[in-house]
């Protein structure tokens, strides 16, 4: 994640995304798992849509109360998981799927804890209905704002053989090509530095050699024998 000018505003959103969401949670541990203290509770719903048909039988008021406040219940998580993630380039439907995953999960385990939590009972359509809210809420709000965020990040492109960086409004733009052609120039040092002692070597390695074949050819010199000293007879003289 970039640490600039407009970094860093994505930064800030990721920790108020992290700070958010816990408070969220425990405002929901609250609602959802204290005790109550009432004389009777219905049976746990384990039959799909049950619950809310019996909502609806109930009026229009009623209904909207239950089924809104289920739906209401986890509904923030469907932006405040994007949030404190921090991810700007991700796929919409992984990061939906993600998300609402993760709330489905959340409900579930609310639902699990309420099983020994005097007063609560299970009910799955209130996991259905958890769900819903957070799918919702990620649909509605986290691409358009991933797509405000990701307008003041500066775009890297590729063009011939050389890349660019190319910034969104302001000196943003000018700061990152400026930092590309800092590291590119660092680059391009460290490729000729290594280069330089790649030569050395190689001069270092070729002078070795010739000394080497100096000495085996001194050596070789040394090693001819020599011939004996030729002996020249003696002629006599005739009387």
């Amino acid at each position: 994640m970039r640490q600039g000018p407009d970094g860093s505003a994505v930064i800030r959103f990721r920790k108020a995304g992290c700070v958010l969401l816990l408070l969220h949670l425990l405002l929901v541990g609250w609602l959802t798992l204290r005790p109550l203290d009432a004389l009777w509770v219905h049976a746990a719903n384990l039959t799909p849509f049950a619950g809310i048909e019996a909502s609806l039988a109930l009026g229009p008021l009623e209904a909207t109360r239950r089924i809104g406040g289920s739906l209401l219940l986890l509904a923030p998580l469907g932006a405040l998981l994007p949030m404190a993630d921090g991810r700007l380039t991700v796929s919409y439907w992984a990061s939906l799927a993600r998300t609402a995953t993760a709330g489905a999960l959340i409900s579930l385990g609310i639902e699990l804890i309420q099983t020994v939590v005097p007063g609560r009972v299970v009910d799955v359509d209130s996991l259905m209905l958890n769900t819903a809210g957070v799918a919702l809420v990620h649909v509605a709000l986290v691409p358009a704002g991933r797509s405000w965020l990701r307008r003041g990040q500066p775009r890297r492109t590729v063009r011939g053989r050389g890349r660019r960086l190319e910034g969104g409004p302001g000196s943003a733009g000018g700061g990152s090509r400026r930092m590309f052609r800092e590291v590119s120039r660092v680059r391009e040092a460290a490729r000729m530095r290594e280069a330089s002692r790649a030569r050395e070597a190689s001069r270092v390695r070729e002078a070795s050699r010739v000394r080497e074949l100096s000495r085996v050819r001194e050596g070789s010199r040394d090693d001819i024998p020599q011939g004996a000293t030729p002996t020249i007879p003696r002629v006599g003289i005739a009387p």
